[in-house]
């Protein structure tokens, strides 16, 4: 007989149903595997072998063949031991026919005990849009599944749990969506920061509109530092989104029984010397790289200059299209990277440039070569570039009598974000993100602001892009002091955000 059991599988970071289907027909025993199976599935059948005997199911000693359905996709993983398992249970006669609306995805020990397996959210998603309501999965990965309310998800620790339940002799619990409060992390706080307010005002506008950013200083003066406290000022994430990013997150397995979805938006930080591939993603058969990692989030590039001309230039498209696509044999993937860009940057190799203590020796030409190290058309898609000047020695020595702390601004960004739902709707999340129709509706200007306007367009020597994108950061800033239209004062604070590297 063939025996029919449902399961699921990935293609790029979304979910697809698998069928596997096992057949025992006569002649010498042997295990064929096909439907463009991978390695790690192909060696399912020694796992499947050894859990069945400790699980006390004969193994068949016949001509086995198992199919993954639909063959014309290339399978990964371990996740089919499970139902493969349970196919040959079925095929042997120790088990009545599995019911169409169940679905099983694990991997399994040689004793039976069932491991997790990533990406699981996504397929929980596939099953619940295929009409499946029944999903079985590893322990570990309950809570996550359990987050696609439309499932019943029944978890389980071993094989022999899932046997018990299908024959009715034990049936398992139900897993039920938890809570998704964020843990408690100790993320820095903008009160620790001293002096840089221009610095922190930059930031609180970039985070309230997702605007990139850059940061210019001497070491020391603390771009990092700033960089680091941004996560606990970004503004709260829906369950939309949420989903979206622990989607991306579930697939490269970072996501855990703990903290089986995300609740804080994310922020990546990768090394310098990371290649083009890392961030935009990569592989055979490719897997998200930083630039997705941080979707809805923050990318931070400390030291931008130090990041090969090649992984710099890969950002480019991202940053306009909030997705990429990865062309490969096994075919083309996009994945979303809509990502709030953080860089900092010292003002030369040395660092010193402009330094009150007058340490560097770099020569123009050197400090031009330095800053050329990043190019035109990816600084033009910073909306806001911001120096961080040196600290004093009375700013560092004096504490404020009540700084402000993360809280407070986070208060304010939220405020603005809600404005801009209200505005958008669905149909955009933040000003940063606003169509050239939206534009022409919610960013025009008065007399007086397009006489500003005109006068930097040709003293700073704005393009059409660094032009729209001033609007939309003046937007953000009219948002934060609760206006309803642009006026000049917010115009002319979002243009002396693009006078550095206009001027340098």
């Amino acid at each position: 007989m063939v025996a029919k059991v449902k399961s699921l599988g990935l293609r790029g970071i979304g979910g697809r149903e698998v069928s596997v289907e096992c057949f025992l027909s006569t002649g010498m025993p042997a295990f064929d595997m096909v439907g463009l199976a991978d390695t790690a599935v192909k060696e399912s059948r020694e796992r499947v072998r050894a859990a069945m005997k400790n699980c006390g199911c004969e193994f068949p000693m016949r001509r086995v063949t198992v199919n993954l359905a639909p063959a014309d996709v290339r399978k990964e993983g371990s996740l089919y031991d499970l139902p493969v398992f349970l196919g040959l249970v079925v095929a042997s006669g120790l088990l009545p026919p599995l019911p169409e609306d169940c679905a099983f995805i694990g991997e399994l020990s040689l004793e039976g005990r069932l491991r997790p397996v990533s990406g699981v959210l996504p397929m929980a998603l596939a099953a619940a849009a295929a009409g499946i309501r029944k999903l079985f999965v590893p322990a570990d990965n309950g809570p996550e599944a359990a987050i696609v309310r439309e499932l019943e998800v029944y978890p389980a620790a071993h094989a022999r749990e899932i046997l018990s339940h299908l024959r009715g002799a034990r049936p398992l619990e139900r897993q039920f969506p938890g809570e998704t409060a964020a843990p408690v992390r100790d993320v820095p706080d903008f009160s620790e920061v001293r002096g840089q307010d221009n610095a922190k005002r930059a930031l609180e506008i970039a985070a309230a509109g997702s605007h990139n950013i850059l940061m210019i200083g001497t070491p020391g003066a603390g771009k990092s530092m700033l960089a680091r406290r941004i996560p606990s000022i970004l503004p709260d994430m829906t369950r939309e989104e949420a989903l979206e990013t622990t989607a991306i997150h579930s697939v490269v397995g970072l996501t855990s029984r703990e903290e089986p979805i995300l609740t804080r938006r994310p922020f990546r930080s990768p090394h310098h010397s990371i290649s083009a591939g890392g961030l935009a993603g990569g592989g055979s058969v490719p897997r998200p790289g930083e630039m997705s990692l941080a979707h809805l989030g923050v990318l931070f590039l400390d030291e931008m200059p130090e990041f090969s001309r090649e992984a710099l230039e890969c950002l480019r498209q991202p940053m306009e299209d909030g997705a990429l696509t990865i062309s490969r044999v096994a075919g083309l993937f996009t994945y979303p990277a809509r990502f709030m860009l953080v860089c900092a940057m010292n003002p030369c190799k040395c660092g010193w440039y402009g330094h009150s203590s007058g340490r560097c020796r770099c020569g123009e030409e050197s400090v031009k070569r330095y800053f050329g190290r990043v190019s035109g058309p990816l600084l033009d898609r910073i909306d806001i570039q911001v120096e961080v000047p040196a600290v004093s020695y009375e700013e560092l020595s004096t504490r404020p009598a009540a700084p402000e702390n993360s809280a407070a601004i986070r208060a304010r960004v939220n405020a603005a974000r809600a404005v801009q739902a209200t505005r958008f709707g669905v149909s955009t999340r933040c000003n940063a993100h606003i169509t050239n129709t939206q534009m022409e509706e919610h960013c025009l200007l008065d007399d007086e602001g397009k006489r500003l306007m005109e006068s930097a367009f040709t003293r700073l020597g704005m393009t059409a892009r660094s032009y729209t994108r001033i609007l939309k950061v003046a937007r953000t800033i009219a948002d934060l002091e609760g206006a309803g239209e642009i006026q000049a004062p917010h115009l002319a604070e979002a243009l002396q955000y693009r006078q550095l590297t206009a001027e340098g």
